[in-house]
């Protein structure tokens, strides 16, 4: 594949990295330091995250997503436990069965309202304990925005916590896109995440460089996480240039920048096509996904120019991701070439 090909809308992961990244990895690209982040600057990063999220929260960093989403839950899971969590979760449907293979633990899925949990949904899930024929539930689970670009509110975010906490489980968010949460709901990345034990957050869909870090909110979940971290591969040796890109990333809030960015083409690309003949626009378009459905002829002659997924076959919906460098001229001509397609359909 060309790498000057049409610029597409398949994922927040096919955007370049920020400059501000590349510059910051650059600055600390001299010299020699102590390897595996035991180094000052690394160290001063990883309390800077943590701070971010609480006096008591700490960081960790991890090459993907899916890394950090299985370290966050072999800290708070044993291998006969489970995780409540949506049916539609990144966790269920595109981790490869990631939580199964590698982390031991059970997924209890529920039909999701939006892609979301509700505490009835969780408490649905929340039964037999004790038994030991039975898995038992540990975590609940919400990806926060969810795979539909779906929000959590700060209040529904609090109620899942309290009903978690009240049955003695810990709450997990699936931050891949927390910062596009956070910036649609215009809060701090402590408020979005309040009530959370445990969190990825995601800089690899928001211009960084294939760098995340887990933050655990709950102060006990911390005391093995080293070994975890390095027993599971995510441990990186050169840990430096990770923690460059977090320090770009929470510097003048690059992450807000980036995100909200992301949020506004997605907004402008759906109002753009919201009234189109033909197209009709599937889901609440709250951060930087907009999901419409489509004849497939029509699809198909789009992603001969344009790169992106189709979600749901059978239904014909397609998903289009903004990223941090979508710009308004690459929303506009999309939508143009939208509208012809469909036009030419329709004669």
């Amino acid at each position: 594949m060309s790498l000057n090909g049409a610029r597409g809308f398949a994922s927040d992961n096919s955007a370049t990295i920020h400059p501000e990244v590349l510059a910051a990895i650059a600055r600390v690209n001299v010299g020699h330091t102590f390897a595996y982040g035991h180094d000052d600057y690394t160290q001063s990063v990883q309390e800077r995250v943590a701070s971010s999220f609480g006096e008591d929260a700490s960081a960790f960093f991890a090459f993907n997503g899916t890394g950090a989403n299985v370290l966050s839950l072999r800290a708070a899971c044993r291998r006969f436990e489970g995780v409540i969590c949506a049916e539609s979760a990144h966790l269920n449907v595109d981790e490869c069965g990631a939580p199964e293979a590698m982390a031991g633990v059970k997924l209890l899925t529920v039909p999701g309202v939006d892609g979301k949990l509700t505490p009835a949904l969780v408490e649905s899930r929340i039964g037999r304990i004790g038994e030991e024929h039975v898995v038992q539930p540990r975590v609940v689970s919400i990806s926060q925005c969810t795979e539909l670009g779906t929000l959590y509110s700060v209040a529904e975010t609090s109620a899942l916590a309290d009903v978690a906490h009240a049955h003695d489980l810990l709450l997990h968010m699936d931050g891949a896109r927390l910062s596009n949460a956070a910036a649609a709901l215009g809060v701090s990345l402590r408020e979005v995440a309040a009530g959370v034990d445990v969190l990825s957050f995601g800089g690899t869909k928001n211009g960084l460089l294939g760098a995340e870090a887990v933050v655990l909110l709950n102060p006990e979940l911390a005391r093995d996480f080293l070994y975890l971290r390095k027993q599971s591969m995510q441990l990186a040796s050169k840990m430096r240039f990770l923690a460059a890109q977090f320090d770009a990333l929470l510097s003048d809030e690059l992450w807000r920048r980036c995100a909200g960015h992301a949020n506004a083409m997605a907004a402008r690309l759906s109002g753009a096509l919201r009234d189109v003949p033909g197209l009709t626009v599937t889901r609440p378009v709250q951060t930087n996904a907009v999901f419409a459905a489509l004849p497939p002829a029509v699809t198909a002659s789009l992603q001969r120019d344009y790169p992106f997924y189709v979600w749901d076959e059978p239904v014909g919906e397609v998903r289009w991701m903004c990223s941090w460098d979508t710009t308004e001229e690459d929303v506009d001509e999309f939508a143009s070439a939208v509208r012809s397609a469909l036009v030419g359909a329709a004669a």
